[in-house]
């Protein structure tokens, strides 16, 4: 019997131990992979200003991208992608958050189980189809009712984006906000606080944590979309003066050249991607702080 349960635990720290070392392994290799990947895009994105004698400073607030005539500048689409991120989340943040309150705090239970699945199905559906249905439905509607020449523009941009994130801030936002204790909102109303003001300044000050994450992931995912902004853009290389430009963000870019471009002007696509992974970073660092500063 010794000699039995001796076997056993032998084989539970052998199998434990070989679990670690499996996790481990898998670690080393999400490392790895993302140091290859940003590796192998810096290598290629700086090799023209550093062995090619182009200027970046040049790169980055150039007018001009025309690459048969050697021109590279990425300005209007750097300021593009700003407009249509920071219009995404003025009108995304909101309806999802309150989406969310509602989800967790408000709806009753029949309404709950029905919604909840529907903003699930909603984050599964194919980016694609986002921009076909701005390409059929949004678009049209500017073009007839603003009385736009063409109906594909910064505004069709931001709306896109605006439904494309939704599902990630009411999902995330809603766990965070069903995760308060239970206490916070107890406390709040036996001292005669309203309902409201309690899901305002005790449960959504308490998750806000969780809030942020929710509207840093959607952000993400509006800066790097890519096929559906494709289709309601425009694709015109100019800085937007109105909602109604024609406009082609740093991702679209990307896509639209980079199956045909060779030597140089890859090259600088490449580039166009290092633009995109500060532009993401330093957003991403504006949120932190704002969530910190509002943690003080």
């Amino acid at each position: 019997m010794s000699g039995f349960m001796e076997k056993s635990n032998r084989r539970k720290y052998f199998l434990e131990k070989l679990s670690g070392k499996l996790f481990l392994i898998c670690a080393f290799i999400s490392v790895i992979s993302l140091a290859l990947i940003i590796s192998f895009v810096f290598f290629k994105g700086f090799r023209p200003f550093v062995a090619e004698g182009y200027n970046f400073i040049q790169f980055l607030l150039g007018y001009d991208w025309v690459p048969g005539e050697g021109h590279f500048g990425v300005f209007p689409m750097i300021v593009t992608s700003l407009y249509a991120t920071i219009g995404a989340l003025i009108i995304g943040v909101p309806i999802g958050l309150f989406t969310a309150v509602f989800l967790a705090e408000i709806a009753p239970k029949p309404i709950v189980k029905i919604l909840s699945p529907a903003v699930q199905l909603l984050a599964g559906i194919p980016s694609v189809l986002f921009g076909v249905f701005g390409l059929a439905v949004i678009v049209p509607f500017l073009q007839n009712y603003l009385g736009l020449a063409k109906g594909q523009s910064l505004i069709a941009v931001i709306i896109v984006l605006a439904i494309m994130m939704l599902p990630t801030i009411v999902t995330v936002s809603e766990t965070a906000i069903r995760s308060v204790p239970q206490s916070y909102r107890e406390g709040s109303l036996a001292l005669g606080v309203s309902e409201m003001r309690t899901i305002f300044k005790v449960v959504i000050p308490a998750a806000k944590s969780g809030i942020m994450a929710a509207i840093v992931l959607g952000m993400g995912r509006a800066i790097g979309e890519t096929m559906a902004v494709i289709l309601v853009a425009g694709n015109s290389l100019m800085i937007p003066t109105s909602l109604t430009d024609s406009v082609r963000p740093l991702t679209t870019n990307i896509a639209l050249e980079m199956g045909y471009a060779a030597g140089i002007h890859q090259e600088m696509l490449f580039a166009t991607g290092i633009v995109l992974f500060f532009f993401i970073l330093i957003l991403n660092v504006i949120l932190a702080k704002i969530s910190a500063k509002g943690g003080q």
